[in-house]
């Protein structure tokens, strides 16, 4: 909490500023600043808060076991181990301890939300969800509301029934399942069974969990060209080919040591679709064309979809020759609906899941179904018709997106504009069938094909789950009612993904039905049932316990604002659909007042009106909640394209809160000479804080920049570039060039350490100061005021300030 503040010290300022004739508001903004800066000296807090947590939570491992603790903040390297709750790298909640009533939820305004990561990956010295395989039987299940064996069901009579921990319902134990009880009432297996003692694992499903009764085929992987005029030359078609030749030795596994499973099918296509036939028994691949694509068709079966072993030698041959076959090409028209179509329909002819991988370069404006036009206006940024900006321009991609889900059929897009392309409406599909959509803007092959290159090798190798289901249960009290993130619903309660990889979260917003009791607090389990990419079909378990309170101070003290701010934005950019960004704003500033209001009401000890005060564990709030409001699909700047927004809006909905903190919020390092084994201390994301004499690494989340100084030290440049001089640094580079001394070495190994956290590859760019690129990198210091016209952070706080006291009186 703040330090107190004398009034006699406010009454002083409000003198001096009456002395030198100042207006009303002026002496108000002036006594804000005073109470602002001095009672907590806030703008140095977010590297504190940090800093404080690292140092407290860091050394020891977090146990899971303990209902309702709040986890270490994302920025924190911790250990986690599984003591009866899914980690936090699966699950993060917006409070750990939750209103027992609707009213009191209702008061504080704190968003009730978990923002779930099913597949996350796991670091090395964490162990993986165990797999549970009960044979023929399956899973046990509650009878009443289905929900799956876990910690939180209780054992009686012996060991014959089981209680619900969320419905309450009593089921019978299966013969076979049958164990007998200690003198506390635990099974005595409890520790060997990871369903009755862990917070995370896997069931192997049983055929009455697969489509038709039927056990899926392995997944299949369909790459899609674009061969027009403009993706030709840019460079991207001979990048593709060249790469794929080596990529499709690193398709997804489950056991390193075998071949993948997945088979794989390529299509080039301009205006018209070319098939291509690779089957191991022909001497070169074949060509079939297919014109008419007002009603797309499969022009052949058998050689299309295959092993990459079996056919290495003619997949080699139409990799090498596709380059060659359009180089001279003329066609700059493209289309996109049918090409979409057209690995829809390889799917359904194969009865398999699978993933299509596009690389396309243009709006799509040839004849053909899903045909779009150009209706980027900038006329309509700030009016109540920006909201059709977001909107897709027809129901064709809505319509697509739900045939691809029945199909299980993912669609990842990679797009290479030189133009405006409609991102809002081509990336629907991508987003509804929980695909990505990549985005390479004037694409140049030698400054952005590393880029393009890693996010490729990333998107093609990682963990994914195909043809998904998942379902959030809640114990009696609450309910989920709202979903985020990329995905489609038919009904209200299943969340469908054609394809989830180990990136994407769900986030959950949860209300509440009835009363919940301070004894039994609140239970969630998430289950989501999906196909592995060896073709095996698995339910994926997650259980959180949280506590209840019916006190707010309670529930004050056990926020996590990052995941308030990663559901605050995932809410404010869906917004933007249905509603003026003004209204947007306006509504996220005033929920935030109220949150704090209602603390500083019910749970602060009295103190004067002129001092700000904040929940410790909210004490970053405001910071961040000015970064979300200044943020370029809030805010934007005049050279923010609409696809730029429309592509930041799709990419924020499935982020974690370890990815939108550092979006929000960029991490800026001081690098200093001495080459430590420890990362040099973050400094406040600001233009004061940066000295001419000094070298900064910007991390976020999607670029990294290296801002040097003009009076940058000799030394230190030879260190990073190679030469002292200023005036010799290449702007250009994407990459620094690798010297033999031990500060290069550790500045690289911070950036590809920085890289391997991130899901998408950042691009290096070196910003000299008074260059034209500083523009770029002084956009993202989120505490300074913006061009766009965002507030600094001091002015929001005052601006905060005010609110809250509007409130209170």
């Amino acid at each position: 909490m703040s330090e107190q503040k004398p009034s006699h010290e406010v009454e002083g300022i409000v003198r001096r500023a009456q002395r030198q004739d100042c207006g009303a508001a002026q002496i108000l903004r002036r006594v804000l600043i005073n109470c602002v800066c001095k009672t907590a000296v806030l703008s140095v807090l977010q590297i504190q808060v940090i800093e404080d947590d690292r140092a407290n939570k860091s050394s020891e491992p977090f146990t899971t076991g303990v209902k309702g603790q709040t986890p270490p903040l994302v920025t924190t390297n911790f250990q986690v181990k599984d003591q009866g709750n899914a980690s936090p790298r699966f699950v993060r909640c917006t409070a750990y301890n939750i209103p027992c009533t609707a009213d009191m939820a209702k008061q504080s305004q704190v968003p009730l939300a978990a923002v779930i990561k099913p597949l996350a990956m796991l670091p090395p010295d964490e162990t993986r969800p165990y797999m549970v395989d009960h044979g023929e039987a399956g899973p046990i299940r509650c009878n009443r509301c289905k929900a799956y064996m876990c910690p939180y069901m209780q054992f009686i009579e012996g060991g014959r029934r089981f209680q619900c921990g969320f419905c309450s319902c009593v089921t019978d134990v299966p013969p076979h399942y049958f164990q007998h009880l200690d003198h506390t009432g635990k099974r005595v297996d409890c520790c060997d069974r990871p369903e009755l003692s862990l917070g995370s694992y896997e069931f192997v499903a049983t055929v009455d969990y697969c489509k038709n009764n039927k056990l899926p085929q392995p997944p299949s992987f369909i790459f899609f060209i674009d061969v027009s005029y403009n993706a030709v030359k840019s460079g991207m078609v001979n990048i593709v080919c060249q790469e794929l030749k080596t990529l499709l030795d690193y398709l997804p596994r489950e056991n390193p040591e075998a071949d993948s499973v997945v088979r794989v099918g390529f299509v080039t296509y301009n205006k018209v679709l070319h098939f291509y036939n690779v089957k191991s028994s022909l001497a070169q691949p074949q060509m079939m064309v297919v014109s008419d694509v007002s009603d797309m068709f499969l022009p052949l079966l058998d050689g299309f979809l295959v092993n990459v072993n079996d056919s290495r030698m003619v997949i080699e041959s139409l990799l090498d020759q596709i380059p060659e076959m359009f180089a001279d090409t003329r066609e700059t028209e493209t289309v996109f609906g049918p090409v979409i179509q057209a690995g829809l329909e390889a799917l359904k002819a194969a009865d398999c899941a699978g993933k299509l991988f596009l690389f396309h370069s243009s709006l799509p404006i040839a004849e053909a179904p899903g045909k779009l036009k150009n209706r980027e206006d900038k006329k309509l940024v700030g009016t109540d018709k920006e909201k059709s900006l977001f909107q897709p321009q027809s129901g064709f991609y809505s319509n697509l997106s739900k045939e691809c889900v029945a199909q299980g059929c993912c669609v990842d897009l990679f797009l290479f504009p030189n133009q405006y392309v409609d991102v809002a409406t081509l990336g629907v599909v991508p987003v509804s069938t929980g695909g990505s959509v990549y985005k390479y803007t004037y694409f140049q092959a030698e400054m952005d094909r590393e880029r393009f290159l890693n996010d490729l090798r990333r998107d093609v190798q990682k963990p994914m789950g195909f043809d998904a289901v998942m379902r959030v249960r809640t114990s009696t009290g609450i309910r989920a009612t709202d979903f985020f993130g990329s995905f489609f619903m038919s009904n209200t309660t299943d969340v469908e993904l054609a394809g989830l990889d180990c990136d994407k979260t769900v986030t959950v917003e949860f209300r509440h039905d009835d009363k919940l009791s301070e004894d039994t607090g609140a239970l969630m389990q998430c289950a989501v049932l999906y196909t592995s990419c060896s073709g095996q079909r698995r339910l994926r378990v997650h259980n959180m316990a949280v506590n209840c309170c019916s006190q707010l101070a309670d529930l004050y003290r056990n926020c996590e604002t990052d995941t308030i701010i990663n559901f605050f934005s995932k809410y404010a950019y869906r917004s933007l659909l249905n509603t003026p960004t003004k209204t947007v704003r306006d509504t996220l500033v005033n929920q935030c007042a109220q949150i704090l209001a209602c603390y500083r009401k019910n749970c602060a000890s009295p103190s004067s009106a002129g001092q700000l005060i904040l929940p410790e564990c909210m004490k970053l709030l405001p910071v961040y909640l000015n970064c979300v409001l200044k943020s370029d699909v809030l805010q934007p700047g005049a050279d923010v394209s609409v696809d730029d927004r429309a592509y930041l809006r799709q990419l924020l909905s499935c982020m974690d809160v370890s990815e939108s903190h550092v979006f929000f919020y960029p991490r800026l390092l001081p690098l200093v000479r001495h080459a430590s084994r420890s990362l040099p201390m973050a400094v406040r994301n600001s233009e004061e804080r940066l000295s001419k004499g000094g070298v900064y690494l910007l991390e976020t989340g999607l670029y990294l920049f290296l801002w040097v100084g003009a009076n940058a030290q000799q030394e230190l440049l030879s260190n990073i570039f190679g030469t002292p001089t200023f005036s010799q640094i290449d702007p250009n580079m994407t990459s620094l060039p690798e010297l033999d001394n031990p500060f290069s070495q550790r500045l690289r190994e911070i950036i590809d350490s920085f890289r391997s956290q991130r899901s998408r590859y950042m691009k290096l760019m070196v910003v000299k100061q008074e260059d034209k690129a500083e523009l770029i990198f002084k956009h993202f210091l989120c505490e300074d005021k913006s061009a766009s016209g965002g507030a600094s952070y001091v002015d929001f706080l005052c601006h905060m300030h005010k609110e809250i006291r509007q409130l209170l009186s």
